[in-house]
């Protein structure tokens, strides 16, 4: 169990770097954007389910393959965990609207189906687009 915890540790050190991030389908891990609320971040959390969510954490229902670009609209930074390929391009292109990183974990040997650069943590690997106007995104 310590190397999740350790993971979590990395990725809210990582992400608390952004002021205004949105999670990508909380689910019921709600550590992270907890963490990141604590350290002053500005954090909504998106799912397609209605989700409880810590205090600090604003929820939002909503669709990343059909979403409400209003809730990404100020977003620093867009992270999602244990992101489906299939949703890659979806989030890519929603914070690419956003002018926003995109960062993001996979499921285990599942690759990124967009470019992207590779960050080693712990137990895995972090996957980042960033913003468009950085010249890394193809």
């Amino acid at each position: 169990m310590g190397h999740i915890r350790r993971n979590q540790t990395t990725l809210t050190a990582i992400l608390a770097a952004y002021d205004r991030l949105v999670e990508v389908g909380i689910g019921r891990r709600t550590d992270v954007a907890a963490a990141l609320a604590e350290r002053g971040c500005t954090v909504t959390a998106t799912d397609i389910y209605d989700r409880d969510v810590p205090e600090g954490v604003r929820f939002v229902h909503d669709d990343i393959v059909d979403p409400d670009p209003s809730i990404y609209a100020d977003a620093d930074a867009i992270y999602a965990r244990n992101l489906p390929p299939e949703l890659h391009r979806p989030a890519r292109d929603v914070a690419r609207e956003a002018g926003a990183d995109l960062l993001f974990t996979t499921l285990g040997g599942d690759q990124p189906a967009i470019p992207v650069e590779r960050r080693t943590i712990e137990t895995g690997t972090l996957y980042v687009s960033q913003r468009s106007g950085s010249g890394r995104d193809a």
